[in-house]
């Protein structure tokens, strides 16, 4: 069974090390080619099962749990077809990213080996492609058990990245040849070494709850729902924490293609620091069974670690955009500058 396009060894010394490659050219003309290459190497059936008018409800339907699937997985595909995939893949995210989503993979014929289940397979991730790549919208799709990350473009230049979910079971591999391996190591890492970098004080208001909830809260809804504002804003840490704060955001936005992570960041830093905050619940204390779960929220955006499930060894990490899941804020600006070509009125 082919299970990683890399290395494992690879891929284990580059999730902990987290790999600093070249700048990548452009990220949505790169895209549109990539996924023109993808359509074009497909015999009928396949492009039939891959692509989706733009605005089909199919765009909204993610989910991050093994079910069944629209579009075309990695099991239809031969094998120079399977290359063009992975390039278009490899256009949306950064080297690490793809590292990452590589990792996850793996971790599902970790899961059949635990689980004698044929049902884990990694073959099961799934391209689908919305619209025509390179028109003035369009989006993707690649999805799998514990990977839901989804593309917009609107105009060519301005893309989407929400809803962008993974997820990892194990946490950390306790046997077998992967023992050890921990594929979204960093984004539990980092916030455990700011959570502990807090004062008393200051764990008074980002802690809380002392028990995590089972999973993130935002589940696969198609906007999210939170209007809480709970946690230790950013103008209440010292510097160093601030900056213990921004690489974990970092690490959550690195996953995506360079350019497209600055464009994330971008906005990050223009919010006030007040308007940012860190919520920690469950025990601070790394052990076996401490179910824990952290959330980062601006005025634009959320992040949200959850790790409580499988004796808190199962992970599921999510980028919100409050306005802009599938490029919505986008959409609305695009088509109220332009509702006669695409047969809307300004919204």
């Amino acid at each position: 069974m082919r299970v990683a396009i890399i290395g494992m060894t690879g891929l284990a010394l580059a999730v902990a090390a987290g790999v600093v490659v070249a700048q990548k050219p452009a990220a949505e003309p790169a895209m549109a080619a990539a996924a023109k290459a993808l359509l074009a190497s497909l015999d009928p059936d396949q492009a039939a099962r891959i692509r989706y008018p733009f605005a089909s409800d199919e765009r909204f339907d993610w989910h991050f749990v093994p079910r069944e699937r629209k579009g075309l997985p990695l099991a239809a595909m031969s094998e120079r077809q399977r290359q063009a995939a992975v390039a278009l893949l490899r256009a949306g995210l950064s080297e690490p990213g793809y590292r990452k989503v590589e990792g996850i993979r793996v971790l599902e014929g970790v899961l059949r080996e635990i689980e004698n289940s044929a049902r884990r397979d990694p073959e099961q991730y799934y391209f689908t492609i919305f619209g025509e790549p390179g028109a003035s919208a369009w989006g993707w799709r690649y999805e799998g058990h514990h990977v839901a990350q989804n593309w917009t473009i609107v105009g060519g230049k301005a893309t989407a990245t929400t809803p962008a979910f993974v997820g990892a079971n194990p946490a950390e591999v306790q046997q077998g040849p992967h023992k050890g391996l921990r594929v979204l190591a960093g984004e539990e890492d980092l916030a455990r070494a700011l959570v502990a970098s807090l004062t008393r004080d200051q764990r008074a208001r980002a802690i809380t709850s002392d028990t995590a909830p089972p999973d993130i809260l935002t589940g696969n809804s198609r906007r999210v729902a939170i209007t809480d504002r709970a946690g230790l804003p950013a103008d209440a840490m010292t510097s160093e924490q601030f900056g213990l704060l921004m690489k974990v955001i970092e690490e959550h936005a690195g996953l995506q293609a360079p350019g497209l992570a600055e464009q994330r960041l971008s906005r990050v830093r223009a919010e006030p620091r007040a308007d940012l905050r860190f919520a920690w619940a469950g025990p601070t204390v790394k052990a076996p069974g401490n179910g824990h779960y952290y959330r980062i929220q601006g005025r634009t955006f959320l992040i949200e670690y959850d790790n409580t499930q499988n004796q808190a060894n199962h992970q599921h990490v999510v980028w919100r955009d409050l306005e802009g899941d599938f490029g919505e804020d986008l959409l609305a600006a695009h088509y109220a500058l332009a509702p006669a070509e695409h047969g809307h009125a300004p919204r």
